[in-house]
């Protein structure tokens, strides 16, 4: 273990320890802080009700898995749910700590597809007066959150609950450069569709939708989830936190919202792409329809005078085939501009 003053930055060990978590931060009652921290020191902190803890664990990194099972006092079907890292985002009350799911987000940086989301789990065992987080990969939250830490190891004194809810913020607000990216996307279809009507449109719309899905589908449970936070009293959560936790839920509605906009204003472009290919398909039907119009003369009298038969009109005089072209024609343009007339074309 690494033991500091409060004054003192904290610096969390950065070598692949298997028997220790990814991160962890014991702030003791007489303000001596710890990083680095064993199993064994983390289930002592974790029955010490004077001291705060917070512990992190990275499951991408090998070992961790093990040491969370490890951890005495969590139920093992949230245990379960966290190694999982496929969960609804839920919020579960259990008799010492409160287990909580969210998704966070990120585009997918790495893929020359635009408008590919990953998402990942980060569960939450908040208790009275530890904080053990389970994340898959890189988390910018909790990244962010370290980074604090390590500055001001007395951040962890004002309360796991306010802890949570710094890591919680940092991964809703991950969701509002995804929204103005959202934004780019949905002005540059409406351009290239209702502008310039561009054919290769289609599948990029549908890319969209389903990244407006996709989100949509996490975030109406989270909504939830934020949203009893918020309103339902918790001895593991003071009422200055929730307060905290109601900018939280607000944020929610707003990505909500905006979410909900993007839908339905990519509905309106398939609306409007579908409707310029058909008013395309009606053009050209419509111009079929003009020749076939005017062939129709054509093909009738050419065939009846084509007969082999004798003393046919004109058979014999040397113009005949003149005469029979305008005849023809004259007809065609009566025909076109009686269905003109009726409106039939």
């Amino acid at each position: 273990m690494t033991a500091t003053t409060p004054t003192t930055p904290t610096t969390f060990p950065t070598s692949t320890d298997t028997t220790a978590p990814t991160r962890s931060l014991h702030l003791a009652a007489d303000g001596r802080t710890e990083v680095g921290l064993t199993i064994e020191a983390i289930n002592r902190a974790i029955a010490d009700k004077s001291c705060r803890l917070w512990v992190d664990f990275d499951l991408d990194e090998p070992g961790q898995r093990d040491l969370l099972k490890q951890i005495q006092g969590l139920h093992p079907l949230s245990v379960e749910d966290a190694l999982a890292q496929n969960s609804r985002p839920k919020l579960e009350e259990y008799p010492s700590y409160l287990f909580i799911v969210i998704i966070g987000v990120r585009l997918h940086e790495e893929t020359p597809d635009p408008y590919d989301l990953t998402t990942y789990d980060l569960c939450f065992f908040l208790g009275s007066t530890f904080l053990i987080t389970v994340h898959e990969g890189p988390s910018a939250p909790i990244e962010e959150v370290a980074k604090r830490l390590e500055k001001s190891p007395d951040v962890l004194a004002r309360g796991v609950d306010r802890l949570a809810h710094s890591i919680m913020d940092g991964s809703v607000d991950a969701y509002f450069p995804i929204l103005d990216k959202l934004d780019e996307f949905v002005d540059n279809l409406e351009q290239r569709v209702i502008v310039e009507f561009d054919e290769s449109a289609l599948p990029e719309i549908f890319a969209v939708k389903r990244l407006v899905l996709s989100m949509r589908r996490h975030l109406s449970p989270e909504r939830d989830v934020f949203n009893v936070l918020t309103n339902r009293p918790s001895s593991l959560l003071s009422p200055e936190s929730q307060i905290y936790f109601r900018d939280i839920y607000d944020h929610m509605l707003r990505i909500n919202d905006s979410v909900e906009t993007y839908r339905e204003l990519l509905s309106s472009v398939l609306d409007s792409y579908l409707t310029q290919v058909s008013n395309r398909l009606g053009r050209v039907t419509k111009g079929l329809s003009v020749i076939a119009t005017l062939s129709i003369p054509f093909v009738v009298l050419s065939g009846m005078w084509g007969m082999n038969m004798q003393h046919i009109p004109l058979a014999t005089y040397p113009h005949a085939f003149w005469w029979m072209f305008g005849i023809q024609l004259v007809v065609g343009v009566l025909l076109l501009a009686i269905l003109r007339l009726w409106k039939l074309l």
